[in-house]
């Protein structure tokens, strides 16, 4: 009998675990919250350590409408002038894969159609059995999960992927939880759509627009000691242009609409008039609090294992959010490939957390600085080395390459040729 699987949540942790899951020959549930199969939000970066998981898939980055990143340029806000520029046109010759970027929403469709699709090849496995409206309250340790409506589901594993306020973290964390708690980083994020047609009409605009094409770009303050910066990258096949600014902030609540936009104009007032005229395009602006959140002690108890943002919530910084769900959710998968005696559970997801847990606790501190300042939170990266051999970043080069040259599924086979050689 196959493997029954419930997933918790529906989002990019979620659909990439069904995928997988079902890959491996599981029967997949998933239970999600809202009425909708959708995703929000706006766009974030696919790196190649991200797409080799993507590519085992079948994801179809055409119909992502994903657009490739060539440069990466970190530019003078108020002057525009360029002060690094970082080539990516090698990356399939040094990674494997391309850097790419696209919108949440696209993403989300293609991992849905992957997962739920009755046929997507011969190595797709049964669908997922997508069930929406499905808020799952509590859950066990032996594999249970208890809906809002009082139904109880078992299942041989539960996959949490509820995000950044996941119920299932409390049971897994246990006592522990109440040790790692989150805090704030002095820094808040506005983010911001722009379709490039209305972008367009701007001439001064589009004449920047078009020196940008094939980039990613970091508007940076070089002057304050404090962290600001507007990123700025295509999304959605080069239809709309993605923007998220980072600047000092201690508040805690999450604000949208004009206000938000008069306060992300007074932060970047200083900055170039082409910035100010690109601010001005935003026609809703909504800016959340960056929590620091440390690495949790487990992420696995008994059958219950966490993934994506339950397991690990990161800031924006290096853009590897979603890449490490994409990680964790290709991990599950080829761990289970082909197993059918429930017995073996708890041992692979002993085996998931040992590939994982490390590796995503690294790049989830590194997710705290921006890009060039490593080397302010080397000590604390060092702390989840998996040996005296592991890259520790101290530069966006060595980042770079800690980050993209990962090989998800060689860790997975190693570790399970070091459990049959134990």
């Amino acid at each position: 009998m196959p493997l029954k699987v419930i997933v918790v949540g529906a989002g990019i942790a979620g659909l990439c675990t069904a995928v997988s899951m079902r890959r491996a020959g599981c029967e997949v549930i998933i239970f999600e919250k809202s009425a909708f199969a959708a995703e929000i939000g706006a766009a974030l970066a696919i790196s190649p350590n991200g797409a080799r998981v993507l590519d085992r898939f079948g994801f179809s980055y055409t119909r992502a409408r994903a657009c490739e990143v060539q440069f990466w340029d970190t530019v003078d806000g108020e002057t525009l002038s360029t002060i690094a520029s970082t080539d990516f046109s090698q990356s399939k010759q040094m990674f494997g894969s391309v850097g790419r970027t696209v919108h949440r929403v696209d993403l989300h469709n293609e991992l849905l159609r992957l997962a739920t699709e009755p046929s997507i090849g011969s190595a797709s496995g049964k669908p997922a059995d997508l069930r929406l409206g499905s808020r799952v309250v509590s859950a066990t340790p032996e594999g249970t999960v208890v809906l809002e409506d009082g139904s109880a589901h078992a299942a041989d594993i539960v996959v949490a992927a509820d995000g950044l306020r996941s119920v299932v973290r409390d049971v897994v964390l246990g006592a522990d939880g109440a040790k790692v708690k989150p805090f704030h980083s002095g820094s808040a994020a506005f983010r911001f759509l722009v379709d490039t047609e209305v972008f367009k009409k701007d001439p001064v605009l589009a004449q920047l627009l078009e020196s940008k094409q094939g980039r990613a770009t970091a508007l940076v303050d070089t002057k304050d000691k404090l962290e600001r910066h507007m990123m700025w990258y295509g999304c959605r096949g080069g239809e709309v242009q993605n923007f998220v600014g980072i600047h000092p902030s201690q508040g805690d609540t999450i604000e949208e609409g004009e206000d938000a936009k008069s306060e992300m104009k007074k932060e970047f007032a200083h900055f170039h008039e082409h910035v100010a005229r690109m601010l001005g395009l935003a026609e809703h602006v909504r800016r959340w609090p960056l929590l620091i959140q440390d690495p949790f002690p487990t992420w696995v108890r008994g059958r219950l294992v966490l993934i994506g943002d339950a397991a690990h919530p990161m800031l924006p910084f290096g853009g590897q959010g979603a890449n490490m769900a994409i990680e964790d959710g290709g991990a599950l998968g080829f761990l289970f490939e082909g197993i059918t005696d429930a017995g073996q559970v708890e041992k692979r997801l002993s085996l998931f957390e040992q590939v994982r847990k490390n590796r995503a606790s690294r790049v989830q501190i590194l997710s705290s600085v921006r890009i060039h300042r490593e080397k302010e939170v080397e000590a604390k990266v060092r702390q989840y080395a998996d040996s005296s051999d592991t890259l520790i970043p101290t530069s966006m080069r060595e980042r770079t390459i800690h980050d993209y040259s990962y090989e998800i599924f060689g860790a997975c086979e190693k570790v399970l040729q070091s459990a049959a050689l134990s």
